[in-house]
Protein backbone atom coordinates (compact mmCIF):
# COMPACT_ATOMS: atom_id res chain seq x y z
CA UNK A 1 0.00 0.00 0.00
CA UNK A 2 1.41 3.40 -0.97
CA UNK A 3 1.91 6.23 1.54
CA UNK A 4 -0.88 8.29 -0.04
CA UNK A 5 -3.30 5.33 0.11
CA UNK A 6 -2.46 4.70 3.75
CA UNK A 7 -2.98 8.38 4.56
CA UNK A 8 -6.35 8.32 2.80
CA UNK A 9 -7.48 5.27 4.79
CA UNK A 10 -6.33 6.81 8.06
CA UNK A 11 -8.20 10.05 7.46
CA UNK A 12 -11.39 8.21 6.54
CA UNK A 13 -11.23 6.06 9.66
CA UNK A 14 -10.73 9.11 11.88
CA UNK A 15 -13.68 10.89 10.29
CA UNK A 16 -16.04 7.93 10.54
CA UNK A 17 -16.86 8.38 14.23
CA UNK A 18 -17.26 12.16 13.94
CA UNK A 19 -19.20 12.47 10.70
CA UNK A 20 -20.94 9.13 10.25
CA UNK A 21 -24.21 11.01 9.94
CA UNK A 22 -23.10 12.58 6.65
CA UNK A 23 -24.22 9.60 4.60
CA UNK A 24 -24.18 10.43 0.93
CA UNK A 25 -27.86 10.37 0.02
CA UNK A 26 -29.12 9.28 -3.34
CA UNK A 27 -30.86 12.38 -4.60
CA UNK A 28 -34.23 13.17 -6.19
CA UNK A 29 -32.52 13.96 -9.45
CA UNK A 30 -28.84 14.56 -9.38
CA UNK A 31 -28.00 16.74 -6.36
CA UNK A 32 -31.55 17.99 -5.68
CA UNK A 33 -31.93 16.15 -2.37
CA UNK A 34 -28.65 17.60 -1.12
CA UNK A 35 -29.66 21.11 -2.14
CA UNK A 36 -33.10 20.71 -0.58
CA UNK A 37 -31.68 19.68 2.80
CA UNK A 38 -29.10 22.48 3.04
CA UNK A 39 -31.14 24.70 5.40
CA UNK A 40 -31.92 21.66 7.54
CA UNK A 41 -28.27 20.58 7.87
CA UNK A 42 -27.29 24.15 8.64
CA UNK A 43 -29.86 24.31 11.47
CA UNK A 44 -29.26 20.94 13.17
CA UNK A 45 -25.74 19.78 12.31
CA UNK A 46 -23.96 18.53 15.49
CA UNK A 47 -20.82 20.53 14.67
CA UNK A 48 -22.70 23.69 15.67
CA UNK A 49 -23.57 22.27 19.11
CA UNK A 50 -20.06 21.87 20.51
CA UNK A 51 -20.93 23.50 23.85
CA UNK A 52 -24.20 21.61 24.22
CA UNK A 53 -23.33 17.90 24.41
CA UNK A 54 -26.86 16.66 25.13
CA UNK A 55 -28.40 18.46 22.15
CA UNK A 56 -25.43 17.47 20.00
CA UNK A 57 -25.90 13.78 20.81
CA UNK A 58 -29.64 13.89 20.13
CA UNK A 59 -29.10 15.56 16.74
CA UNK A 60 -26.29 13.20 15.76
CA UNK A 61 -28.38 10.10 16.53
CA UNK A 62 -31.45 11.52 14.79
CA UNK A 63 -29.41 12.42 11.70
CA UNK A 64 -28.12 8.86 11.46
CA UNK A 65 -31.67 7.51 11.61
CA UNK A 66 -32.97 10.06 9.10
CA UNK A 67 -30.22 9.29 6.62
CA UNK A 68 -30.88 5.58 7.03
CA UNK A 69 -34.57 6.17 6.36
CA UNK A 70 -33.80 8.11 3.17
CA UNK A 71 -31.36 5.44 2.02
CA UNK A 72 -34.00 2.75 2.45
CA UNK A 73 -36.44 4.77 0.35
CA UNK A 74 -33.93 4.72 -2.50
CA UNK A 75 -33.69 0.94 -2.59
CA UNK A 76 -36.10 -1.46 -4.32
CA UNK A 77 -38.91 -2.55 -2.01
CA UNK A 78 -39.05 0.75 -0.15
CA UNK A 79 -42.74 0.17 0.56
CA UNK A 80 -41.72 -1.83 3.61
CA UNK A 81 -40.13 1.19 5.33
CA UNK A 82 -41.63 1.59 8.81
CA UNK A 83 -42.71 4.96 10.30
CA UNK A 84 -40.01 6.61 12.40
CA UNK A 85 -40.23 9.30 15.08
CA UNK A 86 -37.32 11.75 15.26
CA UNK A 87 -36.39 14.65 17.53
CA UNK A 88 -34.03 17.50 16.65
CA UNK A 89 -32.83 20.65 18.38
CA UNK A 90 -33.01 23.43 15.79
CA UNK A 91 -30.75 26.46 15.83
CA UNK A 92 -32.29 29.89 15.26
CA UNK A 93 -31.07 30.77 11.76
CA UNK A 94 -32.04 33.57 9.42
CA UNK A 95 -33.80 31.07 7.21
CA UNK A 96 -35.91 29.95 10.14
CA UNK A 97 -38.02 33.12 10.02
CA UNK A 98 -39.22 34.69 13.23
CA UNK A 99 -40.36 31.46 14.92
CA UNK A 100 -39.32 31.99 18.51
CA UNK A 101 -41.82 29.88 20.43
CA UNK A 102 -40.66 26.96 22.56
CA UNK A 103 -37.10 28.27 22.73
CA UNK A 104 -35.05 26.61 25.45
CA UNK A 105 -32.58 28.46 27.66
CA UNK A 106 -29.86 27.26 25.32
CA UNK A 107 -31.53 29.07 22.43
CA UNK A 108 -32.63 25.95 20.50
CA UNK A 109 -36.11 24.74 19.54
CA UNK A 110 -36.94 21.07 20.18
CA UNK A 111 -38.81 19.64 17.19
CA UNK A 112 -40.33 16.15 16.96
CA UNK A 113 -42.02 14.60 13.92
CA UNK A 114 -42.88 11.20 12.43
CA UNK A 115 -41.60 10.02 9.05
CA UNK A 116 -44.18 7.94 7.21
CA UNK A 117 -43.95 8.99 3.52
CA UNK A 118 -42.82 6.51 0.88
CA UNK A 119 -40.71 8.77 -1.36
CA UNK A 120 -37.70 11.02 -0.83
CA UNK A 121 -39.28 14.23 -2.10
CA UNK A 122 -42.22 14.07 0.31
CA UNK A 123 -39.95 13.08 3.19
CA UNK A 124 -37.58 16.01 2.60
CA UNK A 125 -40.52 18.41 2.33
CA UNK A 126 -42.04 17.16 5.59
CA UNK A 127 -38.71 17.50 7.40
CA UNK A 128 -38.32 21.12 6.31
CA UNK A 129 -41.94 21.96 7.21
CA UNK A 130 -41.64 20.37 10.65
CA UNK A 131 -38.56 22.46 11.43
CA UNK A 132 -40.20 25.67 10.11
CA UNK A 133 -37.57 25.96 7.40
CA UNK A 134 -38.15 27.58 3.98
CA UNK A 135 -39.51 25.61 1.03
CA UNK A 136 -39.00 28.15 -1.77
CA UNK A 137 -35.93 26.32 -3.05
CA UNK A 138 -38.06 23.15 -3.42
CA UNK A 139 -40.01 24.58 -6.37
CA UNK A 140 -39.40 22.61 -9.51
CA UNK A 141 -38.01 19.58 -7.69
CA UNK A 142 -41.24 17.60 -7.90
CA UNK A 143 -41.06 17.21 -11.65
CA UNK A 144 -37.42 16.19 -11.49
CA UNK A 145 -38.22 13.79 -8.68
CA UNK A 146 -40.98 12.15 -10.66
CA UNK A 147 -38.71 11.88 -13.67
CA UNK A 148 -36.14 10.05 -11.60
CA UNK A 149 -38.74 7.37 -10.86
CA UNK A 150 -39.16 6.49 -14.56
CA UNK A 151 -39.48 2.78 -15.45
CA UNK A 152 -36.05 2.91 -17.08
CA UNK A 153 -34.46 3.62 -13.71
CA UNK A 154 -36.80 1.57 -11.56
CA UNK A 155 -35.26 -1.50 -10.04
CA UNK A 156 -31.70 -0.42 -10.80
CA UNK A 157 -29.60 -0.50 -7.65
CA UNK A 158 -27.73 2.77 -7.07
CA UNK A 159 -24.95 2.75 -4.54
CA UNK A 160 -22.51 5.30 -5.98
CA UNK A 161 -21.89 8.04 -3.39
CA UNK A 162 -22.69 11.58 -4.46
CA UNK A 163 -19.87 14.06 -4.96
CA UNK A 164 -21.29 17.10 -3.20
CA UNK A 165 -21.03 20.44 -4.94
CA UNK A 166 -18.58 22.95 -3.43
CA UNK A 167 -21.43 25.35 -2.76
CA UNK A 168 -22.73 22.88 -0.17
CA UNK A 169 -19.55 23.22 1.91
CA UNK A 170 -19.55 26.99 1.44
CA UNK A 171 -23.15 27.21 2.63
CA UNK A 172 -22.94 24.87 5.63
CA UNK A 173 -19.38 25.60 6.73
CA UNK A 174 -18.53 21.88 6.66
CA UNK A 175 -15.09 20.79 5.53
CA UNK A 176 -14.73 19.22 2.12
CA UNK A 177 -13.13 15.77 2.73
CA UNK A 178 -11.38 15.91 -0.64
CA UNK A 179 -9.81 19.27 0.17
CA UNK A 180 -8.75 18.05 3.60
CA UNK A 181 -7.18 14.97 2.07
CA UNK A 182 -5.22 16.97 -0.48
CA UNK A 183 -4.13 19.46 2.15
CA UNK A 184 -3.04 16.73 4.57
CA UNK A 185 -0.99 15.10 1.82
CA UNK A 186 0.81 18.37 1.14
CA UNK A 187 1.51 19.49 4.73
CA UNK A 188 4.85 18.35 6.08
CA UNK A 189 5.47 18.01 9.82
CA UNK A 190 6.77 21.05 11.70
CA UNK A 191 9.93 20.26 13.66
CA UNK A 192 10.83 21.78 17.01
CA UNK A 193 13.17 21.08 19.90
CA UNK A 194 12.29 21.05 23.58
CA UNK A 195 15.71 22.27 24.67
CA UNK A 196 18.38 24.58 23.29
CA UNK A 197 20.53 21.77 21.94
CA UNK A 198 23.46 22.57 19.71
CA UNK A 199 23.57 22.12 15.95
CA UNK A 200 25.50 18.84 16.18
CA UNK A 201 22.91 17.36 18.55
CA UNK A 202 20.03 18.49 16.34
CA UNK A 203 21.66 17.04 13.25
CA UNK A 204 21.94 13.65 14.96
CA UNK A 205 18.20 13.71 15.78
CA UNK A 206 17.28 14.66 12.22
CA UNK A 207 19.51 11.94 10.80
CA UNK A 208 17.86 9.39 13.08
CA UNK A 209 14.40 10.45 11.87
CA UNK A 210 15.64 10.33 8.26
CA UNK A 211 16.86 6.75 8.71
CA UNK A 212 13.46 5.75 10.12
CA UNK A 213 11.72 7.28 7.10
CA UNK A 214 13.93 5.19 4.79
CA UNK A 215 13.56 1.95 6.73
CA UNK A 216 9.83 2.27 7.50
CA UNK A 217 8.23 5.04 5.39
CA UNK A 218 4.66 3.91 6.23
CA UNK A 219 5.25 4.65 9.91
CA UNK A 220 5.72 8.37 9.20
CA UNK A 221 2.44 8.83 7.33
CA UNK A 222 0.62 9.70 10.58
CA UNK A 223 3.09 12.52 11.21
CA UNK A 224 1.80 14.63 8.31
CA UNK A 225 0.27 17.87 9.53
CA UNK A 226 1.59 17.44 13.08
CA UNK A 227 4.13 19.43 15.07
CA UNK A 228 7.00 17.13 16.03
CA UNK A 229 9.08 18.02 19.08
CA UNK A 230 12.36 16.30 19.87
CA UNK A 231 12.06 15.97 23.64
CA UNK A 232 13.24 14.01 26.67
CA UNK A 233 10.47 11.40 26.30
CA UNK A 234 8.13 10.12 23.60
CA UNK A 235 4.38 10.74 23.60
CA UNK A 236 2.00 13.62 22.95
CA UNK A 237 2.07 16.75 25.07
CA UNK A 238 -0.91 18.76 26.27
CA UNK A 239 -0.69 21.03 23.22
CA UNK A 240 -1.16 18.08 20.87
CA UNK A 241 2.45 18.03 19.69
CA UNK A 242 4.07 14.68 18.93
CA UNK A 243 7.16 14.21 21.12
CA UNK A 244 10.00 11.97 19.98
CA UNK A 245 12.32 11.06 22.83
CA UNK A 246 15.92 11.72 21.89
CA UNK A 247 17.07 8.71 23.94
CA UNK A 248 14.48 6.32 22.44
CA UNK A 249 15.22 3.82 19.66
CA UNK A 250 13.33 3.51 16.37
CA UNK A 251 11.11 0.74 17.71
CA UNK A 252 9.75 3.07 20.38
CA UNK A 253 9.18 5.85 17.85
CA UNK A 254 7.35 3.46 15.52
CA UNK A 255 5.11 2.24 18.33
CA UNK A 256 4.19 5.84 19.18
CA UNK A 257 3.39 6.68 15.56
CA UNK A 258 1.06 3.68 15.35
CA UNK A 259 -0.80 4.99 18.41
CA UNK A 260 -1.27 8.53 17.03
CA UNK A 261 -4.93 7.99 15.96
CA UNK A 262 -5.77 7.16 19.59
CA UNK A 263 -3.85 10.20 20.79
CA UNK A 264 -5.71 12.41 18.32
CA UNK A 265 -9.02 11.10 19.61
CA UNK A 266 -7.93 11.98 23.15
CA UNK A 267 -6.92 15.41 21.91
CA UNK A 268 -10.42 15.93 20.47
CA UNK A 269 -11.94 14.96 23.83
CA UNK A 270 -9.60 17.41 25.53
CA UNK A 271 -10.68 20.26 23.25
CA UNK A 272 -14.31 19.43 23.89
CA UNK A 273 -13.73 19.63 27.65
CA UNK A 274 -12.10 23.02 27.23
CA UNK A 275 -15.08 24.29 25.25
CA UNK A 276 -17.48 22.96 27.86
CA UNK A 277 -15.50 24.51 30.73
CA UNK A 278 -15.40 27.86 28.91
CA UNK A 279 -19.19 27.74 28.57
CA UNK A 280 -19.65 26.93 32.28
CA UNK A 281 -17.17 29.61 33.39
CA UNK A 282 -18.57 32.62 31.55
CA UNK A 283 -16.21 32.44 28.57
CA UNK A 284 -12.93 31.98 30.47
CA UNK A 285 -10.46 30.05 28.30
CA UNK A 286 -8.28 27.26 29.70
CA UNK A 287 -4.72 27.89 28.47
CA UNK A 288 -1.38 26.11 28.69
CA UNK A 289 1.96 27.65 29.56
CA UNK A 290 4.27 24.68 29.29
CA UNK A 291 7.30 26.88 28.82
CA UNK A 292 7.06 27.81 32.51
CA UNK A 293 7.27 24.21 33.69
CA UNK A 294 7.93 20.60 32.68
CA UNK A 295 6.20 19.10 29.65
CA UNK A 296 2.73 17.84 30.54
CA UNK A 297 1.52 14.68 28.72
CA UNK A 298 -1.90 14.97 27.13
CA UNK A 299 -3.21 12.11 29.27
CA UNK A 300 -2.41 14.07 32.46
CA UNK A 301 -3.92 17.22 30.98
CA UNK A 302 -7.13 15.39 30.04
CA UNK A 303 -7.42 13.84 33.52
CA UNK A 304 -6.98 17.26 35.13
CA UNK A 305 -9.65 18.81 32.90
CA UNK A 306 -12.00 15.89 33.50
CA UNK A 307 -11.62 16.10 37.27
CA UNK A 308 -12.29 19.84 37.22
CA UNK A 309 -15.29 19.41 34.92
CA UNK A 310 -16.85 16.80 37.21
CA UNK A 311 -16.46 19.09 40.21
CA UNK A 312 -18.21 21.93 38.34
CA UNK A 313 -21.07 19.70 37.24
CA UNK A 314 -21.85 18.89 40.88
CA UNK A 315 -22.79 22.54 41.47
CA UNK A 316 -24.66 25.00 39.26
CA UNK A 317 -22.57 28.13 38.83
CA UNK A 318 -24.41 31.42 38.32
CA UNK A 319 -22.15 33.12 35.79
CA UNK A 320 -23.34 35.03 32.75
CA UNK A 321 -22.23 33.20 29.56
CA UNK A 322 -19.97 36.12 28.52
CA UNK A 323 -19.19 37.78 31.84
CA UNK A 324 -15.57 36.51 31.80
CA UNK A 325 -15.00 36.66 28.05
CA UNK A 326 -11.39 37.45 27.17
CA UNK A 327 -9.92 36.10 30.42
CA UNK A 328 -7.75 33.02 30.75
CA UNK A 329 -7.00 30.43 33.40
CA UNK A 330 -4.53 27.65 34.11
CA UNK A 331 -5.45 24.42 35.93
CA UNK A 332 -3.02 22.96 38.45
CA UNK A 333 -3.80 19.73 40.27
CA UNK A 334 -1.28 20.38 43.07
CA UNK A 335 -2.58 23.84 44.04
CA UNK A 336 -4.89 24.27 47.03
CA UNK A 337 -6.35 27.76 46.51
CA UNK A 338 -7.11 29.92 43.45
CA UNK A 339 -4.92 32.91 42.69
CA UNK A 340 -4.43 35.65 40.09
CA UNK A 341 -1.10 35.82 38.28
CA UNK A 342 0.48 39.20 37.64
CA UNK A 343 0.17 38.54 33.90
CA UNK A 344 -3.62 38.39 34.17
CA UNK A 345 -4.45 34.67 34.08
CA UNK A 346 -6.17 32.81 36.89
CA UNK A 347 -4.41 29.84 38.47
CA UNK A 348 -7.11 27.41 39.61
CA UNK A 349 -6.76 24.11 41.50
CA UNK A 350 -8.42 21.17 39.75
CA UNK A 351 -10.32 20.28 42.92
CA UNK A 352 -11.52 23.81 43.68
CA UNK A 353 -14.85 24.22 45.52
CA UNK A 354 -17.37 25.60 42.91
CA UNK A 355 -19.05 28.21 45.19
CA UNK A 356 -15.66 29.58 46.27
CA UNK A 357 -14.49 29.55 42.66
CA UNK A 358 -17.49 31.59 41.53
CA UNK A 359 -16.91 34.16 44.26
CA UNK A 360 -13.21 34.33 43.36
CA UNK A 361 -13.92 34.91 39.66
CA UNK A 362 -16.48 37.62 40.34
CA UNK A 363 -14.29 39.50 42.81
CA UNK A 364 -11.04 39.28 40.81
CA UNK A 365 -12.35 39.69 37.25
CA UNK A 366 -11.81 43.51 37.11
CA UNK A 367 -8.22 43.22 38.31
CA UNK A 368 -7.60 40.32 35.90
CA UNK A 369 -8.70 42.51 33.00
CA UNK A 370 -6.34 45.27 34.14
CA UNK A 371 -3.44 42.82 34.37
CA UNK A 372 -4.29 41.36 30.96
CA UNK A 373 -4.33 44.80 29.36
CA UNK A 374 -1.02 45.63 31.02
CA UNK A 375 0.49 42.36 29.74
CA UNK A 376 -0.53 43.15 26.18
CA UNK A 377 1.02 46.61 26.44
CA UNK A 378 4.28 45.15 27.77
CA UNK A 379 4.39 42.55 25.01
CA UNK A 380 3.88 45.22 22.37
CA UNK A 381 6.64 47.40 23.89
CA UNK A 382 8.93 44.38 24.15
CA UNK A 383 8.44 43.47 20.48
CA UNK A 384 9.14 47.05 19.39
CA UNK A 385 12.35 47.26 21.44
CA UNK A 386 13.61 43.94 20.09
CA UNK A 387 13.23 45.24 16.54
CA UNK A 388 15.03 48.47 17.46
CA UNK A 389 17.95 46.54 18.94
CA UNK A 390 18.18 44.23 15.93
CA UNK A 391 18.42 47.19 13.57
CA UNK A 392 20.58 49.59 15.61
CA UNK A 393 23.07 46.94 16.76
CA UNK A 394 23.05 44.89 13.52
CA UNK A 395 22.35 41.69 15.47
CA UNK A 396 21.71 38.40 13.69
CA UNK A 397 19.08 37.47 16.29
CA UNK A 398 17.81 38.54 19.70
CA UNK A 399 15.74 36.13 21.79
CA UNK A 400 15.07 35.31 25.43
CA UNK A 401 14.61 32.32 27.69
CA UNK A 402 10.99 31.53 28.67
CA UNK A 403 11.75 32.38 32.29
CA UNK A 404 12.57 36.00 31.38
CA UNK A 405 9.50 38.20 31.77
CA UNK A 406 8.49 40.99 29.40
CA UNK A 407 9.37 43.62 32.03
CA UNK A 408 12.87 42.17 32.41
CA UNK A 409 13.35 41.95 28.66
CA UNK A 410 12.28 45.59 28.25
CA UNK A 411 14.85 46.74 30.80
CA UNK A 412 17.55 44.70 29.09
CA UNK A 413 16.72 45.95 25.59
CA UNK A 414 16.69 49.58 26.66
CA UNK A 415 20.25 49.22 27.98
CA UNK A 416 21.42 47.21 24.96
CA UNK A 417 20.05 49.86 22.62
CA UNK A 418 22.49 52.41 24.07
CA UNK A 419 25.59 50.29 23.37
CA UNK A 420 28.01 51.15 20.52
CA UNK A 421 26.85 49.29 17.36
CA UNK A 422 30.17 47.69 16.31
CA UNK A 423 30.51 45.72 19.58
CA UNK A 424 27.71 43.22 18.85
CA UNK A 425 27.41 43.29 15.08
CA UNK A 426 26.42 39.88 13.66
CA UNK A 427 25.94 38.22 17.07
CA UNK A 428 23.15 35.86 18.18
CA UNK A 429 22.14 37.07 21.66
CA UNK A 430 19.87 35.18 24.04
CA UNK A 431 18.72 37.01 27.17
CA UNK A 432 18.78 34.69 30.15
CA UNK A 433 19.78 34.74 33.85
CA UNK A 434 23.46 33.95 33.38
CA UNK A 435 26.51 34.52 31.17
CA UNK A 436 27.40 31.77 28.71
CA UNK A 437 28.72 31.11 25.21
CA UNK A 438 26.94 28.20 23.51
CA UNK A 439 28.77 25.78 21.22
CA UNK A 440 26.90 27.30 18.26
CA UNK A 441 28.29 30.75 19.08
CA UNK A 442 25.13 32.12 20.71
CA UNK A 443 25.95 34.61 23.45
CA UNK A 444 23.78 34.30 26.59
CA UNK A 445 23.62 37.37 28.83
CA UNK A 446 21.55 37.93 31.98
CA UNK A 447 18.67 40.37 31.64
CA UNK A 448 20.28 42.54 34.37
CA UNK A 449 23.76 42.37 32.82
CA UNK A 450 26.55 44.49 34.26
CA UNK A 451 28.56 46.91 32.19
Amino acid sequence: MSASSLLRCTIRLEKRGVASHLVQLRCLSGADAVNALRPFYFAVHPDFFGQHPREREVNENSLKRLNGYLENLQRPGSGSVQPMKLTFYVRDTKDGGDVQQDLLASGFRPVSFILHSKDVLTTVTNVLKSCSLPLEHMKGLKTAGEASQSPADAGVAFYRPIKWDRSYYTFTGFRDPEDELQQAMRVEPTLRWQRSWGVAHRCCQLQSLSRLSQQNPEALVNLRGNTVVFADQSGMNASGHVMLGTMDVHHQWTKLLEQLPSYHHLQQQTEWLKERLSFLLGGTQVVLMERLGPVQPITDHYNTLNTFHKSLMSWRLHLHPRSLQGLTMMLEKDRSAPSLHEMGHFIIPASCDPPKLQAFFQSHAPKARQYTQRRKQLQAEEAALIQQCLQSLSLRSLSKEPSVSSSQMIQCCKRLRDQPPPLMQGLHICVSHFYSVMEDGDLCVPWDWKS
